[in-house]
């Protein structure tokens, strides 16, 4: 009799034991980000903590340097600590594929942010619509400077779907608008890039009357090149939000930004993991609003 006590007794702890594992493994989601040296990601993370800790979830944060090789790394360790479900901004749409095959492998359901992937299975991406945004950027020039403005154009970094789409979006209207494109060359979505390719793009082009910078960070280097060549006039637009650009067009040394909710982009891909996770069905793609901010 107290042997059949006692292996009930064992199985129930053993049972129990089981149950809060796999309940302690559950909880745990995985934020894989490009880079946390950018503001706009820094936001993104923080919206994905706060929805995490409010639906009861620990995130696991881990940063990729905006390095591909990194990322792969980042993906393979999380395939083996447990995680239930990945959600990743990748550092590039096209190498990204090769960290989302691992994490299909290990069956790990995979969410992406901001930035898409062109390989790979996804179940949702989540991210603004580019290229509206784009087009929103091109369209608040031509309200200020009107048709056949001369524009340069600071482009993110190569081979992500949101220099990509924000581009085309940008394309559209200038082609609407008859824009004069002087110059469009990548500073990889970086300030320092965008201070140094501004300088060395203005030596030939002094003449430019609009800047379209396909990020904040960007458009804040370029604004203080711009200011080094006493051009204050020269209108400049950024893309996203992020608190340092909003400040530059409250300050007035931004003309605008086209505004990302970065924010809610990570707290709606954490609402979404969490309904993957409990079997709901869920959009492929979920757009996030955008605006524009200006003085």
């Amino acid at each position: 009799m107290n042997m059949k006590k006692l292996a009930t007794l064992v199985s129930a702890v053993v049972l129990s034991s089981t149950v809060s594992a796999s309940a302690m493994a559950k909880d745990t989601m995985a934020l894989v980000v490009s880079t946390l040296n950018n503001p706009f990601f820094v936001t993104l993370k923080d919206g994905a903590e706060t929805k995490a800790k409010a639906l009861g979830y620990d995130l696991l944060v881990l940063d990729s340097q905006n390095d591909p090789a990194k990322e792969l790394a980042n993906v393979e360790d999380l395939t083996v600590r447990g995680v239930k479900v990945l959600l990743i901004n990748p550092t590039d749409s096209d190498a990204v594929g090769n960290a989302i095959a691992i994490a299909n492998k290990a069956k790990l359901p995979v969410l992406t942010l901001d930035r898409g992937a062109n390989k790979g299975t996804v179940v949702s991406h989540i991210a603004s619509d580019n290229i509206a945004g784009g087009k929103m950027a091109g369209d608040f020039i031509a309200q200020k400077l009107g048709e056949k403005a001369k524009i340069i154009q600071l482009e993110g970094i190569a081979g992500t779907s949101a220099a990509r789409d924000r581009g085309a979006g940008f394309k559209q209207a200038a082609d609407a608008h008859g824009f004069q494109m002087l110059a469009s060359q990548p500073a990889d979505f970086d300030r320092t890039k965008g201070l140094n390719v501004m300088e060395n793009l203005l030596s030939g082009h002094g003449d430019v009357q609009a800047v379209f910078a396909q990020n904040d960070e960007m458009a804040l280097g370029a604004v203080r090149a711009l200011q080094a060549a006493g051009k204050d006039k020269v209108l400049v637009v950024g893309f996203d939000g992020t608190d340092d650009g909003v400040k530059a067009v409250q300050k007035g040394k931004m003309a605008a930004t086209v505004a990302q909710q970065s924010d809610q982009i990570g707290a709606i891909g954490v609402e979404t993991a969490d309904k993957v996770l409990k079997g709901e069905t869920v959009p492929a793609s979920i757009p996030v609003p955008l605006k524009v901010v200006s003085e």
